[in-house]
């Protein structure tokens, strides 16, 4: 039996336009069945508010007004695009690495539209990787990922949620654990909902 055959979630990362939580601008979201990825969606978001702040776009994820001035904003993302995938596994938590963060664009932007916020259970990669490799000097994704050897594109939402989930695996596998619920009693820690 492999270790991770009931490591069972969806992974989720947002970027933003600009500090606001609320200007989200991309979204990927990754699922994951006995430690593997078994789908994903990937959306650019029109934000709510369309400023960038140049160096992010410049420096950190590249997208600009252009990239999204004819995207759909986040109802319409979270209803026909994150929802349905989602759906198809509801009972499965999510993950996020900082969760803090992604969970907060969520509550922002469906505050800002007038959405009901969405019954979300979800933990948080970054503090299963800190209580993991505590010998690491950063829990950073891309640090993580660098020492695991994956490559990938940082701060493209759907490439960082990718990385998210190995991580989770990964320390799933180093726990000796086989689900998201004995992984988080290993690390004491808990689910969270939004």
């Amino acid at each position: 039996m492999k270790m991770t055959k009931n490591l069972n979630f969806y992974v989720i990362d947002f970027e933003t336009a600009n500090t606001f939580a609320n200007s989200a601008c991309s979204v990927g979201v990754v699922r994951f069945i006995n430690g593997k990825e078994t789908g994903s969606v990937y959306s650019l978001i029109h934000p709510a508010k369309m400023y960038f702040i140049p160096e992010w776009t410049e420096q950190i994820h590249h997208i600009s007004y252009d990239d999204v001035r004819d995207k759909p904003y986040f109802p319409e993302v979270w209803d026909n695009i994150i929802m349905p995938f989602v759906n198809e596994k509801p009972e499965l938590p999510f993950v996020a690495h900082s969760a803090r963060f992604d969970m907060n664009v969520i509550r922002k932007c469906c505050e800002y539209y007038g959405m009901e916020k969405p019954d979300i259970k979800y933990f948080d990669s970054l503090r299963i990787a800190q209580k993991t490799w505590t010998e690491f000097e950063t829990h950073k994704l891309t640090y993580l990922a660098e020492q695991f050897g994956i490559i990938y594109d940082a701060h493209n939402a759907l490439d960082d949620s990718l990385t998210c989930g190995k991580i989770v695996t990964l320390a799933a596998e180093k726990h000796r654990t086989n689900s998201v619920s004995k992984l988080l009693k290993k690390c004491n820690l808990q689910i969270s909902k939004l």
